[in-house]
């Protein structure tokens, strides 16, 4: 499961039409309440609104952009393609995590959310090292020709807002990027379906 799908578990769904021509075919929306990203918690519900608070703020005042984050990792390998991105905010530097596919491994780069360089060194994971699922969800990300890049400009103008984070989720079959979004103070969920997606 991708951390947009973890943080945004119990949103509530509304279906909206495709939003661009050549975007994935479906998108679906849900909102809900920044307390929603801890939602599975069983502190304090107030400590909770407030760390979420803390984590968006934190987003906000950020100079980089998650589609500038995704272009610099994917850079560090030529036909690099990003299959997760999170914004991490309760480090002490504000860090986008974005892991990328290249050759037969995924990449993991920590990139500075305030100056876009690259944190630490780079992390390799073969292919082979992951379970079937996650080969099988990243085999299919190479097939479609949609990449996460694409899925977040169209859930930021599906939600009207930032997005801040996005991934892969297979659900009933249909492999599916999940992009989470900040509107207002709301974060929504925007699920799309890439065309050629869905399980053989």
């Amino acid at each position: 499961m991708t951390t947009a799908k973890r943080l945004t578990s119990r949103l509530l769904a509304i279906a909206l039409p495709a939003l661009l021509l050549a975007a994935p075919a479906q998108a679906t929306v849900a909102a809900g309440t920044p307390t929603a990203l801890h939602g599975d918690t069983d502190g304090d519900a107030e400590a909770d609104r407030q760390a979420v608070s803390r984590e968006i703020e934190r987003f906000r005042s950020s100079s980089i952009s998650i589609g500038q984050a995704m272009a610099i990792a994917e850079a560090r390998h030529a036909g690099a393609t990003t299959a997760d991105v999170s914004f991490d905010g309760a480090s002490g530097v504000p860090v986008y995590r974005v892991k990328t596919l290249h050759n037969d491994r995924i990449w993991r780069h920590t990139i500075n959310a305030a100056t876009g360089e690259l944190v630490g060194g780079e992390a390799a994971l073969p292919l082979a090292e992951l379970d079937l699922d996650d080969r099988s969800n990243l085999a299919a990300l190479g097939a479609i020709k949609h990449r996460l890049a694409d899925a977040v400009h169209v859930a930021e103008r599906a939600a009207s807002g930032k997005a801040i984070s996005g991934g892969l989720v297979r659900e009933r079959g249909r492999l599916n990027f999940a992009i989470v979004v900040i509107s207002g103070d709301n974060l929504k969920e925007v699920i799309l379906e890439p065309p050629g997606a869905r399980a053989k």
